[in-house]
C-alpha cells in the first residue's frame, strides 16, 4: 500500500541557517522524529532512537516540538512529559505527572506552552504554564480559566504574549478569543486584554510581525481574512470573500508568514 508507507511532513522551523521537520514514519511504528537539514544540506534525526515526538493535547496534538540555537525541546508520546534535547541527549523537564504539553515557545530561559491536565476522570484542565529550560522548578500556570489555550505566541521584544482561548460547547472554527498581556521576565501576565473575537467569531493563528504588530486571521465577515492591531480595532489588510484561514483540529496550523517588517 503506498498509504502505508507514506512519510509526513510538519511544523517546520527555521533556526539560524537550520531547518528543522517532524516527520511521521510508518516504517518505525508510525513514531515522529525530529529531523535537521542543516547549511550543508546534512540530515540528521535530532531525537534519540526510539523517541516519539508527538503530543496527545486536545488528542489530535501538533506542535510537539520548539527549537532555539540548536537546543530542542519536545514532548514524548510515551509520557506526554517534556524533554530537552541536545547533542544527542534527552533530558525530562517536566515533572513525571498525568499532563499533556504543545506547542512550545521560548520566553529567555523560559518555555511558554499549552498544558493538559488530566485527573480522577474529570474533565482535563487546560491552561497556559510557564517553566525553565533547565527543568528545575515545576510548570506554573500563567493564564487559565477557559476550557481551551492554543497559540502562545511571544512579541520579538519579549514584553507581550498573544494566545487563544475558547469554551465548550464551541469548536475553534466557532467561536475564539484572542488576548493579549504584558509579559514579565518569569512568564507573568499583567494587564491582559481581550482584543478580539468570542462566542461567534473565529480566530485563527495570532502573529507578531517583526516590527511588534500583532496579526490575526478572524472570520468576522463570515469570511476568514487577515487583519492586524495598529490601534484599538482590527485592520482588514486586504478584504475577499475568500478564507485566508481554515478549521484549527491541531496545533501550530499555519496559513501566513512574514517576509519583513510591513
Amino acid at each position: 500500500m503506498l498509504t502505508g508507507s507514506a512519510v509526513t511532513l510538519a511544523d517546520v522551523v527555521v533556526d539560524g541557517g537550520d531547518l528543522y521537520w517532524s516527520e511521521s514514519r510508518p516504517q518505525e511504528g508510525g513514531r515522529t522524529v525530529v529531523v535537521r537539514r542543516d547549511a550543508r544540506d546534512e540530515t540528521t534525526d535530532v531525537v534519540p532512537e526510539g523517541f516519539n515526538s508527538r503530543s496527545r493535547v486536545h488528542e489530535y496534538g501538533g506542535a510537539s516540538y520548539a527549537v532555539r540555537d540548536g537546543v530542542v525541546v519536545s514532548c514524548s508520546f510515551e509520557d506526554q512529559r517534556v524533554y530537552r534535547i541536545e547533542n544527542d541527549e534527552a533530558t525530562p523537564i517536566t515533572p513525571l505527572f498525568a499532563d499533556r504539553y504543545a506547542d512550545f515557545v521560548f520566553h529567555g530561559e523560559i518555555v511558554i506552552c499549552v498544558r493538559e491536565r488530566h485527573g480522577d476522570g474529570s474533565e482535563p484542565v487546560n491552561s497556559l504554564v510557564a517553566f525553565l529550560l533547565d527543568g528545575s522548578g515545576s510548570p506554573v500556570a500563567i493564564t487559565e480559566g477557559h476550557d481551551f489555550f492554543a497559540s502562545p505566541r511571544v512579541s520579538a521584544d519579549g514584553l507581550r504574549l498573544a494566545w487563544l482561548s475558547w469554551d465548550h460547547p464551541n469548536m475553534p472554527w466557532d467561536g475564539t478569543e484572542l488576548w493579549s498581556g504584558s509579559l514579565g521576565a518569569d512568564g507573568a501576565l499583567s494587564e491582559v486584554e481581550l482584543i478580539a473575537g468570542g462566542a461567534d467569531e473565529s480566530i485563527f493563528q495570532p502573529e507578531w510581525s517583526p516590527d511588534g504588530v500583532l496579526h490575526f486571521v478572524s472570520d468576522r465577515t463570515g469570511w476568514w481574512n487577515l487583519y492586524r492591531m495598529t490601534g484599538d480595532e482590527p485592520e482588514s489588510l486586504h478584504t475577499m470573500d475568500a478564507d485566508f484561514g481554515f478549521p484549527q483540529w491541531g496545533f501550530g496550523m499555519r496559513r501566513y508568514g512574514f517576509i519583513e517588517a510591513g
